[in-house]
């Protein structure tokens, strides 16, 4: 064999040998199966037409980013958020993608930056009692709610805790009939979710919201330790994406539409008769 020709055959084996690494690189995994919470409009909730998929804001993100990077994406329904969050804990499924920032679950979970969706909270009152809200100063004094489903920062929980008389409530919509009912002067709720619960009550003429957050947590999408799919190759590739896509504002579009199917849906009920 010429020289040339060793070389070449060389320089065949040694592009052969890469492929392996350059598969690897792309990502090990084409399939990615994720979970969150199942009553959380209009960021996810239950597929009225398939109850074992969500649906919702961030499912719909997560489809286009997933999409994009040639991964295809399952959002199943696993159970309440705490079953949901189990079960990526154990790796069993590969993602949350509902995920609130939490220190302590950094053991199990590793966060890809930046959040999927911001999740602003407000201040919603009666539109014919409204507070002026400009700090957390303007509420002492007041009665006010806030639903055990939500998720603020530990800081604002910390600050609420010690100065704030907040009432927990199973749901948002019982936060929201205790405002109705003049039981509490504001309910402390998202802004998207907020807005999608009171259109859903026929109450969206009756509330107005703050315009300054309360709090603004985000929710992220957070990888299981122990999913089979978590490799930097694709926190890489997630992150890169979800940034194009926040300086995008596609996540704006999505939001209206999704609270439009949310109401569209829950107008589509059949209504409950008296007993």
């Amino acid at each position: 064999m010429t020289r040339q020709g060793r070389l070449r055959r060389a320089g065949f084996c040694m592009v052969a040998a890469l492929l392996p690494l350059a598969a690897q690189g792309a990502g090990k995994c084409e399939r990615l199966v994720a979970s969150g919470s199942p009553d959380a409009p209009p960021y996810l909730w239950r597929d009225p037409q398939d109850p074992e998929r969500l649906i919702g804001v961030n499912a719909e993100l997560l489809q286009q980013v997933a999409t994009q990077i040639g991964v295809k994406v399952d959002i199943l329904y696993a159970g309440k958020r705490s079953q949901a969050l189990e079960e990526v804990r154990s790796g069993r499924m590969d993602l949350l993608v509902d995920a609130p920032l939490n220190v302590s679950e950094l053991e199990s979970l590793d966060y890809v930056h930046p959040a999927l969706v911001p999740n602003d909270y407000l201040v919603w009152t009666l539109r014919s009692t409204p507070l002026t809200y400009r700090s957390l100063a303007d509420l002492h004094g007041h009665a006010g709610a806030i639903s055990a489903k939500a998720r603020p920062t530990q800081a604002f929980a910390t600050l609420a805790a010690e100065h704030l008389q907040l009432v927990s409530t199973d749901n948002l919509i019982q936060a929201f009939d205790k405002l109705v009912l003049g039981q509490v002067e504001y309910v402390i709720a998202g802004r998207y979710s907020g807005a999608a619960m009171a259109q859903a009550q026929g109450l969206g003429d009756r509330l107005q919201s703050s315009e300054l957050p309360v709090d603004r947590p985000g929710l992220y999408l957070a990888l299981s330790h122990d999913s089979a799919c978590n490799d930097p190759w694709l926190r890489g590739q997630l992150a890169k994406k979800m940034t194009e896509l926040t300086a995008s504002g596609i996540p704006a579009e999505v939001f209206s539409r999704n609270v439009e199917r949310w109401k569209v849906q829950q107008s589509l009920k059949p209504a409950v008769l008296p007993q």
